[in-house]
């Protein structure tokens, strides 16, 4: 998700049998408040980039070669999308940005949610990620997700939003701190921001641990944005949902 050439998708390969070494020790993450110290250069581990934010190695993309695992059988039961939905409460009319929506996994779920009024952008870095997306949801008769050509650093959403949901794909952004700014400044007033990331607490989740995030990293990652912490679902059978809102402007 991922949002954000056919060389990186041997990290998705890596990742579903679970090779590579784990990650080493980070050099510690500098200034956050100065833009050039966000992030520190370090030792680069086959599944990383070799490039670090607040002492995480930021993780190699998933290209759209492998964009059939999104769509595997056991989805259903591994993330359960019913739960997610269910903790999303979101309302006829909502407006929700799916980021690194792949092949619209949950894009067309929340396009049922928010109905004919509301509008799903389903947005992606890679043209090829569109079209499979468009493919998809033209199969299932979906006409309220639309396509969005993004980049490393801005999501370009075309109006603002009230819900932004990243499925196992922050971990992966190579600008975290520049995308999460963009999409702060595209949420509306009160607007929530979701995370669903496999738990990196948890060393049974049988997932590589560059592609698992803590409760704790993802709100370390969080605390220099205008955003509050709302809640933690745990639900779900392998990853946690942490969601979070804007603050209202001071």
């Amino acid at each position: 998700m991922n949002l954000f050439s056919a060389r990186r998708s041997r990290a998705l390969i890596l990742l579903l049998l679970g090779l590579g070494a784990s990650a080493p020790s980070p050099l510690p993450a500098q200034d956050k408040a100065a833009p050039a110290a966000r992030y520190q250069p370090g030792v680069r581990t086959r599944d990383g980039i070799g490039k670090y934010y607040f002492g995480r190695e930021i993780a190699h993309y998933m290209t759209h070669f492998a964009a059939p695992w999104l769509d595997r059988p056991e989805r259903d039961q591994e993330e359960r999308p019913d739960l997610v939905l269910k903790a999303l409460a979101l309302k006829p009319g909502d407006v929700v940005a799916d980021l690194g929506c792949g092949t619209g996994y949950f894009s067309w779920r929340m396009a049922q949610a928010v109905g004919a009024k509301g509008v799903v952008y389903g947005v992606e870095i890679q043209p090829e990620m569109l079209d499979l997306l468009a493919t998809k949801m033209k199969e299932r008769g979906v006409t309220n997700v639309v396509g969005v050509l993004g980049t490393t650093t801005d999501p370009k959403l075309p109006k603002p939003v009230d819900l932004v949901i990243m499925v196992d794909v922050y971990h992966e952004f190579d600008h975290p701190w520049e995308m999460i700014d963009a999409i702060c400044r595209r949420l509306k007033p009160g607007g929530r921001i979701v995370f669903v990331e496999y738990r990196g607490e948890d060393p049974e989740v049988p997932i590589k641990p560059l592609h698992k995030m803590t409760e704790a990293q993802v709100r370390k990652e969080m605390a220099n944005q205008p955003l509050e912490h709302v809640e933690t679902v745990r639900t779900l059978p392998r990853q946690h949902l942490i969601i979070f809102r804007k603050k209202p402007d001071p």
